[in-house]
C-alpha cells in the first residue's frame, strides 16, 4: 500500500486526465490499468489509479526514485508512440505534473496518509496555478496553515504538492490531496455558507485566493494500485 510521506526521497507524479463523457472514463482507465499490470520501468516505485467522481477523468498518482527515471519513461518508444497517441484519441485534456511532498497531515488517530483501494476514501484534489515568487506562500497556506482541519467532520487526511515542473500546464502550480469519510461530508465541508465559516478557514481561504491565479478540481475513489516487485 503506497505511503505518501514529506521526506523528500521520491518523485511524485500526478498525471491527470480529464474526457467529455463517462464511456471514456471506463476506457481510460482500463488502459491505465494495463500499463500499470505491466510497469516494468528502472526507478518505478508504484502506481495508484483514481477515478473521477464529480467530473469524468482519472488521476495517476505515481512514485519514482528520480526525475532521471521519469524522464527515461517518457523518452522512451512505447510512451511517445503507443500511450500518449491512446490518451490523446479519449481525452480532453492531459497534465503530466512532477512534484514534491511539501507537507502531510493526517487527522489524530490515523497513523499517516495511505493511499490503495482497500480503503474507502474519497478523494479530492485540487490544482492551483500560481506565480513563481508566491508559490511557497501557496504551499504554507494549503498546509501548515490549515491545521484546524483536524477538527472537521469527516476530514482524513491533506498533501500538499509542491509542483517542479509539468507538461500540459503553464508556469507554476501546487497540488492539494485530500481524503475525506465520504463525498457528504466533502460536499458539507465545501457547501458550508462563508458567513458561517469559522474565522481560521476564513482567513485561509482569503489568502488562498489571492495567491492562485487559477484552480481547477475533481473528486476520485481509488480504484487499482500496484508496487514494483509485486
Amino acid at each position: 500500500m503506497p505511503k505518501i510521506a514529506a521526506d523528500g526521497q521520491h518523485l511524485t507524479v500526478l498525471n491527470l486526465f480529464s474526457t467529455d463523457a463517462p464511456e471514456k472514463q471506463v476506457k481510460l482507465l482500463a488502459a491505465m490499468r494495463e500499463i500499470v499490470d505491466s510497469a516494468a520501468y528502472e526507478g518505478w516505485i508504484s502506481s495508484t489509479v483514481h477515478a473521477g467522481e464529480d467530473k469524468p477523468g482519472t488521476a495517476n498518482f505515481i512514485q519514482w526514485n528520480s526525475a532521471e527515471d521519469l524522464e527515461a519513461r517518457y523518452a522512451g518508444e512505447e510512451f511517445k508512440h503507443r500511450t500518449l497517441p491512446l490518451f490523446g484519441e479519449i481525452t480532453t485534456s492531459i497534465r503530466l505534473l512532477q512534484n514534491e511532498i511539501a507537507f502531510t497531515q493526517s487527522k489524530p488517530g490515523l497513523d499517516g496518509t495511505e493511499i490503495s483501494p482497500d480503503r474507502d476514501d474519497y478523494t479530492a484534489i485540487e490544482l492551483f496555478g500560481v506565480a513563481e515568487e508566491e508559490q511557497e506562500d501557496l504551499v504554507d497556506a494549503l498546509g501548515t496553515s490549515q491545521e484546524w482541519l483536524q477538527d472537521v467532520p469527516g476530514y482524513r487526511t491533506h498533501t500538499v504538492l509542491r509542483g517542479l515542473r509539468a507538461r500540459g500546464v503553464e508556469g507554476k502550480f501546487v497540488v492539494s490531496y485530500s481524503q475525506w469519510d465520504s463525498k457528504e461530508a466533502y460536499d458539507a465541508f465545501r457547501g458550508t455558507p462563508e458567513a458561517d465559516r469559522a474565522p481560521e478557514r476564513q482567513k485561509v481561504d482569503a489568502r488562498v485566493a489571492a495567491l492562485a491565479t487559477w484552480q481547477d478540481s475533481n473528486t476520485y475513489r481509488v480504484v487499482h494500485t500496484r508496487a514494483a516487485g509485486e
